[in-house]
């Protein structure tokens, strides 16, 4: 009777804590993907303190260091040329930075904050978005923490971690000001408008590029890229920007597949339609851009695209304005043939479009 009695009780005491484990995950849905440990600290964390965020992401942000040949010597040396940061991705050793930190090295070179001194091999690198993967060997290589389905917003608290100006990893504390920043003329004349930034007051300095964005959790939130210069060269206080860690962390595959991106290609040069000129056109509720150049021998100009001509739609998608264009023919894949929809005085035509490769930037130097 004893045994019945306790194999009873025992059956009776694993039922309820099965039940109570559905009931928490139920009530708190990220304990299904996050571990307990980070769950219950982060309950904890408040305004006061981001030191839990920056135990958990700040091993895993690198300095960078480059060097590279004086050239036009008798016997060239190599000498220090460049600072940056970078974030280690996957224990496989694969780092995210900057494009514009490794541009110009001969040498790379990772520090760890263990100690650790690493060479960096270039795996590959994307010009228009400012982003380039390195290859360390190492073993035991803290990684930051990723969450794939994170969607920062406008108010986010979030912590910029880098080595600026070699003074030592240092971090920052500010908000995501502001989302979807493009075509901003400080990123460079190769940014060719491809980024979808996130802007934000952290402090972003000289050595900070390539460093990690995170939010009060330790997850990256993107790769800080740059601080604004106005037109007039003046400093510009508390405006800052970081890659998007979905897009970098898409531009990475494909870096460490390909050693590039494969970009579609159409070959025009367009903008947004005013509202005035749209009901001129009698467009309607349509949307389009306006074709204002034909890069000759490009695709566009051998389908018959002019100057002058309205899009309205790519392989059937309706064209909401230049930044979706763009990025239509960027995601078709080079051989691809489509229909191009346009409006030419007056008239609606569709023509047949052969999609090639944007190799503008492949080139290092």
């Amino acid at each position: 009777m004893r045994s019945a009695s306790l194999f009873k009780f025992l059956l009776q005491s694993t039922l309820t804590g099965v039940l109570m484990a559905v009931l928490l995950l139920l009530l708190f849905p990220q304990l299904r993907t996050q571990p307990f440990e980070h769950w219950w600290r982060n309950q904890q964390v408040g305004v006061s303190s981001f030191s839990y965020a920056a135990g958990r992401a700040g091993p895993a942000v690198v300095n960078i260091y480059t060097r590279s040949f004086q050239r036009g010597t008798e016997a060239p040396e190599l000498s220090a040329t460049g600072l940056g940061s970078g974030v280690i991705m996957s224990e496989q050793g694969y780092v995210l930075t900057n494009y514009h930190v490794i541009a110009d090295a001969d040498q790379v070179v990772v520090a760890l904050q263990d100690g650790r001194i690493i060479a960096g091999e270039v795996t590959g690198f994307d010009v228009p978005t400012d982003l380039a993967v390195l290859k360390i060997e190492a073993n035991q290589l803290p990684v930051i923490p990723q969450d794939p389905n994170l969607n920062p917003k406008v108010g986010d608290i979030v912590l910029a971690i880098g080595n600026p100006y070699n003074v030592g990893q240092t971090i920052t504390q500010g908000i995501i000001s502001a989302t979807g920043r493009t075509g901003l003329s400080s990123m460079g004349p190769d940014s060719n408008g491809r980024q979808d930034l996130l802007q934000t007051d952290a402090a972003i300095n000289a050595g900070n590029s390539g460093g990690a964005l995170v939010n009060v959790y330790g997850e990256m939130v993107g790769i800080n890229t740059a601080s604004f210069q106005s037109l007039a060269h003046q400093e510009s206080y508390g405006i800052n920007f970081a890659i998007p860690y979905a897009l970098a962390h898409r531009i990475m595959q494909e870096l460490i597949l390909h050693g590039r991106v494969i970009r579609g290609y159409l070959g025009i040069g367009g903008a947004d339609i005013p509202l005035v000129m749209a009901q001129l056109l009698n467009l309607g509720e349509r949307s389009g851009i306006y074709v204002d150049a034909v890069n000759a021998g490009g695709p566009a100009e051998q389908a018959g695209i002019q100057a002058g001509d309205v899009l309205l739609e790519i392989d059937g998608k309706a064209i909401v304005n230049a930044r979706h264009a763009m990025d239509l023919v960027a995601e078709t894949r080079p051989g691809t043939q489509i229909d191009v929809t346009l409006l030419r005085a007056g008239q609606s035509l569709t023509l047949k479009v052969n999609i090639e490769e944007d190799s503008r930037f492949q080139r290092l130097r």
